[in-house]
């Protein structure tokens, strides 16, 4: 039987895919919307067996002409925190998640879907609870909903087959060179030191001093391996899918700088005033932009994410930006080789 991956071409399904293909699975279904036709390269690197276009998809899922696949794996979604467009992202996230649950639910099919840490907000403490739960967005707000669907439908006794929706946190990693602004602060971290000799982090902003604010910064990786222990031991529930641990955004660009001056010969590391004295490490003005909508501080809570059994260990920022580096300079090993140019000018 096929496996369905949503999002198959974008960061997290392409990530997804891969790692699929690792065990052996290759009977898969891709779906995405291939508008920015440049996401075709994370499609390339790994095995499908067919592939749809979101909006194709859909139908087919609403007129129940598909046939029954093994599990889904619905990793597809706006993940444009600043969009606009409400309309659009409801029915891009809410009312497409919606559809394909129910379905799903009719075939008994195992489904795995992206939620967000986004459903959040300001709150301060990050335990699947709706006391703790105040999206300060519209993307947060389309996932927070479906999440309160499926919470209404556990309740009622309305779930058959498995459910699980993973609250992902920070996510950073391979594969995410075609999100733009939305693509990790390492990613960019990564072609700014290259470019400019430094990196640019946002100054003090809501209590915190400069690059101080702190985030759970999750390697994609660990994420993937979070929804494949879901796919073997199935427990219906929404999980935290974070590493448990706050971490300043000046913690990822210290590992950015440290892991290039080390392929650079720099084999002492440098602390993080030590950057900063150099010159490695900036502040720019926080965007007027972003005031009343940024979230400067999430630290997941895994307590039921153990409790279901799921004991994924997760890396550190300084771990998984030393991987990333490595990544990077082995796909981007020229400084002409930058995806962020047209961006920068």
């Amino acid at each position: 039987m096929s496996i369905i991956v949503t999002g198959a071409a974008g960061f997290i399904g392409a990530n997804n895919v891969l790692a699929l293909n690792k065990r052996g699975f290759t009977d898969i279904i891709a779906v995405d919307n291939l508008t920015k036709a440049e996401k075709y390269k994370n499609l390339a690197e790994g095995q499908i067996s067919d592939y749809f276009d979101k909006r194709d998809f859909i139908e087919l899922v609403r007129s129940r002409k598909l046939a029954k696949p093994e599990a889904i794996f619905h990793q597809g979604a706006c993940s444009d925190t600043m969009e606009t467009d409400g309309r659009y992202m409801m029915d891009n996230n809410y009312r497409y998640t919606l559809e394909l649950f129910n379905w799903a639910q009719e075939c008994g099919i195992p489904m795995i879907y992206a939620s967000s840490a986004a459903t959040y907000g300001a709150k301060t403490t990050f335990i699947e609870d709706p006391r703790y739960e105040g999206p300060l967005n519209v993307y947060g707000y389309s996932k927070f909903l479906f999440d309160q669907v499926l919470r209404q439908k556990l309740a009622k006794n309305e779930v058959k087959a498995p459910v699980i929706g993973l609250r992902y946190f920070n996510v950073y990693g391979p594969h995410e060179q075609h999100k733009g602004r939305m693509a990790s602060v390492a990613f960019h971290q990564f072609f700014q030191f290259r470019r400019d000799g430094h990196v640019r982090l946002f100054e003090g902003c809501l209590g915190y001093g400069n690059g101080e604010q702190e985030r759970d910064f999750v390697y994609v990786d660990d994420v993937i391996a979070v929804n494949l222990h879901f796919f073997d031991k199935p427990v219906t529930g929404i999980y935290n899918c974070g590493t448990g641990r706050a971490q300043p955004f000046n913690d990822v660009s210290l590992g950015v700088v440290n892991a290039l001056r080390r392929h650079g010969g720099e084999t002492t590391p440098l602390s993080l005033q030590e950057a900063v004295q150099a010159g490695f490490i900036r502040y720019i003005p926080f965007p007027a932009s972003l005031k009343g909508k940024y979230q400067a501080y999430t630290q997941a809570n895994l307590d039921k994410l153990r409790a279901a059994g799921c004991d994924v260990h997760f890396r550190s920022v300084q771990e998984g930006t030393s991987d990333y580096v490595d990544y990077l300079i082995e796909r981007y090993p020229n400084a002409e080789d930058d995806p962020t140019i047209a961006e920068a000018k």
